[in-house]
């Protein structure tokens, strides 16, 4: 008689692991956990109700983040993210979308800058029904077609690779009150320039706007 298969460990599946990260991540950055806090992998876990394996996998992903500190033979605890260094990184990552739209202006293809219109247009609606969920996944395509539009894999690359680490605090821009009409506004300014094929004000319309996101995303920075 055949054997039942044993169902499949969910806490190997990627999407767990990706789940915790971002969960952690958004616990952190809000300060429902605090600057110096003990992150114990069997607590998590119990706490979660999952296995060591996901919660060991993002803390590790958190550690390359930034938002959390290994200290050697004392464990995992909640780093301290200073306004100086949250506005280091918005400063490099408000050049980077700069550069992308910019090269997005000149080298985006007919389709490309009509997919980055019609994106652009639809999501008003989630704007005008205050849906932060939403608006938040389309913002991650939005600011990915910048990148690939510019037709430059490596600086899509090193785009990509600084917004993993500054996702949990623009998430958590669109908490603030109003925050989700603004950025709208800000990306239609991006819009109308790549749609001109106007890259100098393209890179001004995004380095602003990345600028602002940093602003913003400051109140959830600790305090030196």
């Amino acid at each position: 008689m055949t054997q039942p298969r044993k169902p499949r460990e969910l806490v190997r599946a990627g999407t767990t692991v990706d789940h915790m990260t971002r969960l952690l991540a958004d616990r952190i950055v809000t300060g429902i956990m605090r600057p110096g806090e003990k992150l114990d992998e069997i607590s998590l876990a119990r706490r979660f109700d999952v296995s060591r394996t996901p919660v060991r996998e993002a803390l590790g992903h958190l550690a390359a983040m930034g938002l959390v500190e290994r200290r050697p033979n004392r464990g995992a605890f909640v780093a301290t993210v200073t306004p100086a260094h949250l506005a280091s990184m918005f400063e490099t990552m408000a050049e980077l979308e700069a550069i992308c739209a910019r090269l997005s202006a000149e080298r985006m293809t007919a389709q490309e800058r009509r997919g980055l219109e019609i994106e652009h247009c639809a999501s008003a609606q989630f704007v005008r029904s205050d849906a932060e969920s939403d608006y938040e996944l389309f913002n991650q395509d939005f600011h990915t077609r910048l990148y690939r539009g510019a037709h430059n894999a490596h600086i899509c690359d090193l785009a990509t690779r600084t917004r993993s680490r500054l996702a949990p605090f623009r998430r958590a821009q669109f908490r603030i009150d109003g925050r989700l009409a603004k950025s709208w506004r800000e990306h239609e300014q991006i819009v109308t320039a790549v749609l001109a094929g106007d890259g100098v004000a393209a890179a001004v319309a995004a380095r602003d706007h990345v600028t602002l996101v940093g602003v913003a995303s400051a109140v959830f920075a600790s305090e030196d």
